[in-house]
């Protein structure tokens, strides 16, 4: 066998998906045996436990897909590099490509996997994929990266991005394959408790649910996007989010339908592009500035007066049970489905970085343990930015109000009513949902009087405030 007809181990991690995938296409293209393989590596050991669960609907998924397609993923747990070099024994590949990623934990394994690969004599080849554009290809006039987005956006909207690559007609297959473990036998699912079954009802796993979502979107949401994406009662958004995670669909794809719903006359399609470009500022800047995922992007804010305690008043806000209807809501949407709005977002992350003074690590940290949508780089962004230490987060002093907010992105209280089971004669069933998915250990239950505010919004906004002004930002 010769290193031209040797298989190549394709390692997929967060790109589950055929079409529009440069390492499966550059593979398939060679004609040789492609053996694709995930590995339960040291770096989904360190994902939470909502990301670990849709993890496994994910890769359990893509696997099937495969199946269908005459492949098969193969499936192995261990150390990457050590799990790599095994199975390149036991088939004789001569080449293991993969998908870039750009967050601190991916990069440190992966270029340690490409050198040792390298170093004997193998092809190690990482391939894009996750981002519309490399971070490394995109700079201001003066040569630096973009460390405010709407200068990021002007450069990248007219970019030729290439045309979205087809499913590969065929897969070639190895004459035998090497041994698989068995997906159920890593349990997955485990530390989601009871929680898993309410929240794996609203998952939209696969690159078909996708592609079904992002069609749907597109026919039916896309011209009112920019209007309606802010109020969290209307269906208005694309829920994207979830499988661009797990790269069930590409970013590219996305691209290319809102632009053809823009030139279209959608209106609020040039909006959706936008967002697209917000999620690739976060990768952009994980790329550049790796520490954002865990220390103040902004070194200014290392001395601010941040509660780093999980108090009761942090326990409280973690429960959705603040007193703050749009805060608490937005928690229990979250425990519930798995995601949160993206005004909610702002709001939850507002109010427990300003109104309770609480450093936005932890609740960047909870985020990860709870959102099956949580993505590395868009979870310290958007926490950084609300909380005012991080890029493109002027003015740092804005404070949402909650109760403002609602009155103005929900004034019916549709919100509330739906997440909010406690004072409701006849609570809905998502708003029941809540106690089903949570925690036994929290003893909460929906005829539980609804909590009174834990903090007064302008006592909440006259401390912050005190705090920013006492600082020399």
């Amino acid at each position: 066998m010769t290193q031209s007809t040797r298989p190549i181990l394709l390692w997929f991690r967060r790109d589950l998906r055929l079409a529009d995938h440069p390492a499966l296409s550059a593979a398939a293209a060679t004609g040789r045996p492609i053996i694709p393989v995930w590995i339960h590596d040291e770096v989904v050991e360190r994902f939470g436990t909502a990301p670990r669960f849709r993890t496994g609907l994910a890769v359990e998924s893509f696997g099937n897909l495969l199946e269908v397609k005459g492949s098969q993923l193969v499936l192995r747990r261990g150390r990457a590099l050590e799990v790599l070099e095994r199975l390149v024994a036991e088939t004789g590949a001569g080449a293991v490509w993969w998908t870039r990623a750009y967050d601190p934990d991916a990069k440190a394994r992966d270029t340690g996997v490409k050198a040792a690969l390298k170093a004997q004599g193998l092809d190690a080849r990482s391939f894009p994929g996750l981002v519309l554009f490399e971070p490394w290809e995109v700079e201001t006039g003066t040569g630096g990266f973009y460390r405010v987005y709407t200068p990021l956006w002007k450069a990248v909207r007219d970019r030729d991005i290439g045309a979205c690559l087809p499913e590969p007609a065929r897969i070639a297959v190895p004459e035998i394959w090497p041994d698989s473990e068995m997906l159920a036998d890593w349990r997955m699912d485990a530390a989601m408790n009871r929680g898993a079954a309410v929240v794996a009802a609203h998952q939209h796993v696969g690159e078909a649910e996708a592609r079904a979502r992002l069609d749907a979107f597109v026919a039916h949401r896309i011209g009112a996007y920019k209007a309606e994406r802010d109020f969290p009662s209307v269906d208005a958004t694309s829920g994207l989010s979830e499988n661009l995670t797990y790269g069930e669909i590409s970013a590219r794809t996305c691209w290319h339908a809102g632009w053809k719903a823009h030139h279209e006359g959608q209106a609020g399609a040039e909006h959706f592009l936008k967002e697209l470009v917000w999620r690739e500022f976060a990768h952009h800047l994980v790329h550049h500035t790796p520490e954002i995922v865990s220390a103040n992007w902004k070194p200014d804010w290392n001395t601010f007066p941040w509660n780093t305690e999980v108090t009761r008043d942090v326990r409280a806000w973690q429960q959705g049970r603040t007193g703050m209807p749009f805060v608490d809501a937005a928690m229990r949407q979250m425990y519930v489905t798995g995601t949160m709005h993206n005004r909610g977002r702002m709001i939850v992350a507002s109010y427990l970085t300003k109104h309770l003074m609480t450093h936005w690590k932890i609740g960047l940290d909870w985020f990860a343990d709870s959102l099956t949508d949580w993505d590395p780089a868009s979870n310290a962004m958007g926490w950084q930015w609300t909380a005012g230490s991080g890029p493109d987060a002027a003015p740092y002093f804005r404070i949402f109000n909650p109760e403002s907010q609602l009155v103005k992105f929900d004034p019916d209280l549709a919100y509330p009513r739906r997440w909010i089971a406690e004072g409701q004669d006849r609570p809905s069933e998502s708003a029941l949902s809540y106690f089903d998915a949570i925690p036994r250990s929290w003893s909460l239950s929906p005829s539980d009087p609804y909590p009174a505010p834990i903090v007064g919004l302008e006592e909440g906004r006259a401390r912050a405030l005190e705090a920013y002004g006492a600082r020399s930002f």
